[in-house]
């Protein structure tokens, strides 16, 4: 019986594979325990600077959205010209690089040209979510590496921070998500930290009549102009949620509604009538909030993915 159920398994892990779909227990023959080592990974990496979490995240959403969720963000070009060096990806933190280096070469010590450095990245999101407090969900795999890696298909892929609804949801339905999905994986801004030059505008320079945007709660924006002053170092960076900035919450939400929120694209969520009662809904309720997140991110594991054939597995994620 029990070799029956192994065959009836493998035999499903096949079709998967041929379809170009991808399935969770994935490497339960090739690397059984690969979860729990990319997790150990990601758990000691986080333990030297919180950056590993926001950093890591993003660089998962960066990935998927240029050519499909194959770490080809991950690849370094002596050239200068690889999908990390787009101006769009200048500021991808350093420590989520590092973090998905740092998995990889321990699943490589233990299951060596087996798993991709695609699917340790989805794998490193979820992980960090979880150290942050958010919710744990299951992860599907088979994703291959990426046999490219170009700055010039980055241009119009990933959203900008004065990006109006429309625009979100044009680019987000593009990877096959929709509204609901977008405004979901925007609560990943209760993490993290962005350059003061991403926003100034909404506070120096607004419009014509007003050079403090409108739509910013007055106090919160006297607590930006205090952090970004005019001709600031453009090095210097603030939380993007200015009240629970190291926890995955619903906070974002409240800010939202509160006129705190840091882009005019996080704060258009709340100020456009369509989408404006889904971001109450995730405010009032972050266990809504966190099962819309969950489905999110699932669905955004499988944009482009590479499967069967396709790709490559890389032993070095750096290394094409």
């Amino acid at each position: 019986m029990e070799t029956w159920k192994c065959f009836l398994l493998m035999t499903m892990m096949m079709i998967g594979r041929g379809e170009g779909q991808l399935v969770e227990n994935f490497y339960s023959f090739s690397c059984p325990n690969v979860e729990a080592i990319v997790k150990l990974a990601v758990s000691a990496k986080f333990s030297q600077t919180f950056t590993t979490i926001p950093g890591t995240l993003r660089l998962f959403f960066h990935d998927c959205f240029v050519t499909g969720c194959d770490a080809s963000v991950m690849i370094s070009s002596p050239n200068g010209d690889a999908e990390k060096d787009a101006d769009d990806n200048v500021s991808l933190a350093g420590d989520g690089f590092d973090t998905i280096v740092k998995a990889k070469q321990a699943v490589e010590a233990q299951c060596p040209q087996v798993v991709s450095c695609a699917d340790i990245m989805a794998l490193a999101a979820r992980d960090v979510v979880v150290l942050a407090g958010g919710p744990s969900f299951p992860v599907e795999l088979g994703r291959r590496d990426s046999l490219t890696s170009q700055a010039s298909t980055v241009a119009k892929n990933l959203p900008d921070p004065d990006s109006t609804l429309s625009q979100l949801n044009t680019i987000f339905a593009k990877n096959n998500l929709t509204q609901i999905d977008m405004i979901a994986l925007s609560g990943a801004h209760t993490l993290g930290f962005s350059h003061c030059n991403r926003f100034a505008n909404r506070l120096y320079s607004f419009s014509p009549t007003s050079a403090v945007d409108p739509a910013l709660d007055p106090d919160y924006a006297q607590q930006l102009m205090a952090s970004c002053p005019k001709n600031v170092d453009p090095e210097i960076a603030i939380d993007m949620d200015p009240v629970t900035p190291r926890k995955f919450d619903n906070v974002y939400y409240q800010n939202l509604v509160a006129g705190k929120g840091l882009f005019t694209s996080d704060d258009v969520l709340f100020t456009d009538p369509s989408s404006k009662s889904t971001v109450i809904d995730f405010a009032n309720g972050e266990g809504v909030f966190n099962a819309a997140f969950t489905t999110a991110m699932r669905k955004l594991g499988r944009v482009g993915v590479k499967t069967g054939e396709q790709g490559k597995i890389r032993t070095d994620c750096m290394i094409l």
